[in-house]
């Protein structure tokens, strides 16, 4: 009885989410923060990919991601990932094109900054997650300077995977989200329950 009202609320809160993201509430994983959610996606994908085969995965980001994607990938290329990190322009944009040139058949995630915090930039994310599905890679943005301020809908914006930072969003510090599409297998980062 005392676990019901928590349940209920976590349900609503998860349908929230997933009404603002245009996603089902089944894809809706609640984490601690932005970052968390980048890490998940950033790494559950690297080590999904590794352990179903890919030798040596290679990711796609920009020079201007955050810290909570480089990092990431950073700790990923001591196991062996590859990282290639695309150029923006003077206005802060990624030209899709960059993505095409450096994208190849082990190259297993794209991950996006959606909206700069610094410039207000938004990216093409339609457009490169087209050219990362036509190589077989995954695409994530970080949304968390995005939701909330413009539109985000994860069919529109064709990506696997989007990171939520609640407090973006008027939420407590301390509360974060990640989609998940439906069929995409990441690895967990905590091991041990499910």
């Amino acid at each position: 009885w005392a676990g019901a009202p928590a349940k209920a609320a976590i349900t609503h809160a998860r349908e929230q989410v997933a009404s603002l993201l245009g996603a089902k509430p089944a894809e809706i994983v609640f984490t601690s923060g932005g970052s968390e959610a980048n890490n998940h996606a950033i790494k559950g994908a690297v080590f999904r990919a590794k352990r179903t085969g890919v030798a040596a995965p290679h990711v796609i980001a920009t020079t201007d991601a955050h810290p909570a994607v480089l990092a990431p990938l950073g700790y990923l290329e001591q196991f062996g990932a590859r990282v290639s990190l695309v150029p923006v322009d003077g206005t802060g944009r990624i030209s899709p094109d960059a993505v095409r040139e450096v994208i190849s058949s082990n190259t297993v995630l794209v991950t996006i900054l959606h909206a700069n915090n610094e410039t207000g930039t938004l990216q093409p994310i339609r457009e490169i997650a087209d050219i990362a599905h036509e190589a077989g890679a995954l695409m994530h943005s970080d949304a968390a300077q995005a939701v909330g301020k413009v539109p985000v809908h994860v069919d529109e914006l064709g990506v696997d995977l989007l990171s939520v930072a609640g407090h973006k969003l008027y939420a407590p510090k301390g509360v974060g989200a990640l989609y998940v599409r439906t069929g995409v297998e990441i690895d967990p980062l905590v091991h041990g329950g499910n």
